[in-house]
């Protein structure tokens, strides 16, 4: 029998300043690299899909938001051993607070245009981070959003035996 496959499950955020048409990125080093990204992080256990979001938005943020509304769910082989499942919610904002990172790896965040970002593309950490913000601006484009009521935790807790 081969060996299960066990993708790592991720939530990253979408923050948008809708008046100032600016997206929250947030820049990281990893491996003596500089990368940008949404925050974004791994789902810890006993932990929603939006309490994730929520807890990772204000680790590398330093903000208390509250997610919106669902971008969408993808899949992203990394490498042959190395897989995610990535959840993208959103924010829409109407001013850009200042971020206030409160996780050590992230090193700050900085407020940037879609044209910014996409200069970025080379620095990303990953390939999902564009494609998740054109299906968040393609989404808005149509009046196309998915509610959170899509996500189900009411089971999250360990089942008990009857």
């Amino acid at each position: 029998m081969s060996q299960r496959y066990k993708p790592n499950v991720t939530v990253a955020c979408i923050i948008h300043a809708t008046s100032q048409d600016k997206y929250l990125m947030v820049e990281e080093w990893i491996d003596g690299e500089q990368r940008f990204n949404q925050p974004a992080g791994h789902l810890e256990a006993n932990e929603s899909l939006i309490q994730a979001c929520e807890r990772e938005v204000y680790e590398e943020t330093g903000l208390s938001l509250n997610p919106q509304g669902l971008v969408g769910i993808y899949q992203f082989s990394a490498s042959e051993d190395l897989a995610f499942v990535r959840f993208t919610f959103f924010v829409q904002l109407d001013d850009m607070p200042s971020p206030a990172p409160q996780d050590n790896a992230i090193h700050s965040a900085h407020w940037l245009s879609f044209a910014q970002i996409e200069a970025k593309s080379s620095l990303l950490r990953s390939p999902l981070v564009l494609d998740c913000l054109k299906d968040y601006l393609n989404n808005a484009q149509q009046g196309q959003t998915y509610p959170l009521s899509l996500l189900n935790s009411d089971r999250l807790a360990i089942a008990q035996a009857s």
